[in-house]
């Protein structure tokens, strides 16, 4: 069975736009839509409802095919050393997603898809985003599918945001990726945009997705599939 290969970029702002744009073109090229994750809200006081040209981009990029993805809210730190949904209660997680859902609204951005900043999403945060409409949860070694209550196992292969960007780990990713490509099943490439400007991190996804689609791997983007529809008697 081929590979579904999910390519993820995440940390898109006013700074990293042009290359997020860039490696965007290069998906294009390999005919890989890409899924982009997005937060309302980052560090350096950034505010995605002030950012119109970083708005006009993405919602560009989905209406040709590719997904967004909320990815938190101000993606600050809720406990020490710890992400912004790895260790929330349920009535805060509520609060925070709520927050986050009314600003990718208000911007029309908005998504039934969710992945918690560095993968990491409390139980308190999994049991919340039913309660704010929420189809799917992004985690780093599975996909949950929150209406049907049923996790696929896949985990996340990434440079940032989390993930180490040294070059004995680049090159232990792209054996990885090429590796979870010939098995087949689901295989999820993730980077942060800031990483994009560095020429080693930025040729290692290119080169994981190179051999994943040599491999047979198709393109896809992250996805809630709708319960079919019932037919009439």
């Amino acid at each position: 069975m081929n590979a579904e290969l999910i390519v993820s970029v995440s940390g898109i702002r006013d700074t990293t736009r042009d290359m997020a744009m860039e490696f965007a073109e290069e998906m294009d090229r390999r005919g890989v839509p890409l899924s982009l994750l997005v937060a309302p809200r980052l560090k350096g006081k950034y505010r995605l409802v002030d950012d119109l040209a970083t708005q006009a981009w993405l919602r560009d990029r989905r209406v040709r095919g590719d997904a967004i993805v909320l990815h938190g809210y101000d993606q600050a730190a809720t406990k020490r050393r710890r992400a912004e949904f790895a260790a929330l209660p349920r009535h805060e997680a509520r609060l925070r997603l709520t927050a986050a859902d009314r600003v990718m609204e208000q911007v029309d951005l908005r998504t039934r898809l969710f992945a918690a900043p560095r993968w990491d999403a409390s139980p308190g945060a999994l049991d919340a985003l039913p309660e704010v409409g929420f189809r799917l949860a992004l985690g780093l070694t599975s996909i949950v599918d929150l209406e049907r209550d049923v996790a696929q196992k896949s985990r996340v292969y990434g440079i940032g945001a989390g993930f180490r960007a040294q070059p004995w780990w680049c090159r232990a990713l792209v054996m990885g990726a090429a590796r979870a490509a010939r098995r087949g099943g689901v295989l999820r490439l993730a980077v942060s945009a800031a990483q994009l400007d560095r020429s080693g991190p930025r040729q290692t996804m290119l080169d994981a997705v190179d051999l994943a689609l040599f491999h047979g791997a198709h393109g896809h983007i992250y996805r809630w599939e709708p319960f079919p529809a019932a037919r009439a008697a």
